[in-house]
């Protein structure tokens, strides 16, 4: 292993680097002036004790600590083990969200009886649909098959901001900037998933999931003054 790698592998620093993104997130949320709209059927939901999943674009991934109130309820994201992937969930840590890693060899299946079991302990799940390596915006059907295995209600959610700084990543991810407008939108997939369906209707409730996280993600830009 070289020593570049050796260096950003080190848990010294990476636990620096999630302590300056904190720092920077808390910064850009407390200076910035910040409308929520749409979550009040999700928060009734889990303060009555109900897991739901919450679906999120990764691009809009750097906000998601404030897009779930942990002080309403429990909430788990799921992370890969790669580098950044470690990053992301010692950052949601560090706001009082739970973080399943998973390896990039490991099935999905295998994570999903994880998933399942905090489920049915009353813990939501967050995941980034078109994560961790993409295609960008680009749903998979992990959250289908979660939403089928445990009946519980789909939100899609989105931040936007009126001034960001995009990351050199496959997704361009979003930074917030301090002193500037934005916006949290929730709003839940009505879709009803079956418990058994076949490739076709999983297609189907794919691209309709992912259409609805098009459109709270184009509604965010707009409200925040960027569409």
């Amino acid at each position: 292993m070289s020593l570049r790698k050796k260096i950003a592998d080190s848990q010294l620093v990476q636990s620096f680097a999630t302590t300056l993104f904190e720092l920077y997130v808390r910064f850009c949320h407390v200076t910035s002036r910040w409308e929520r709209v749409g979550f009040e059927p999700m928060e009734e939901a889990v303060q009555t004790g109900e897991a739901v999943i919450v679906a999120i674009w990764h691009q809009r991934l750097m906000m998601s600590p404030y897009i779930f109130d942990t002080s309403l309820a429990p909430i788990c994201s799921l992370t890969s083990d790669a580098r950044a992937g470690r990053l992301a969930g010692d950052l949601q840590r560090r706001f009082g969200f739970d973080s399943i890693s998973m390896n990039s060899r490991t099935r999905h299946v295998v994570a999903s009886r994880e998933i399942l079991k905090r489920i049915r302990n009353g813990v939501s799940i967050g995941i980034a649909s078109d994560g961790p390596r993409g295609p960008a915006r680009v749903c998979s059907t992990v959250p289908i098959v979660w939403a089928r295995s445990s009946g519980k209600r789909v939100f899609t959610v989105s931040f936007s901001q009126k001034r960001v700084i995009a990351l050199p990543t496959w997704d361009d991810m979003w930074l917030p900037t301090p002193f500037s407008k934005g916006v949290f939108l929730c709003k839940e997939w009505e879709q009803d998933v079956p418990r058994k369906a076949d490739d076709e209707t999983y297609e189907t409730l794919r691209l309709d999931l992912e259409q609805a996280l098009e459109e709270i993600t184009a509604a965010s830009d707009k409200q925040s003054g960027r569409g």
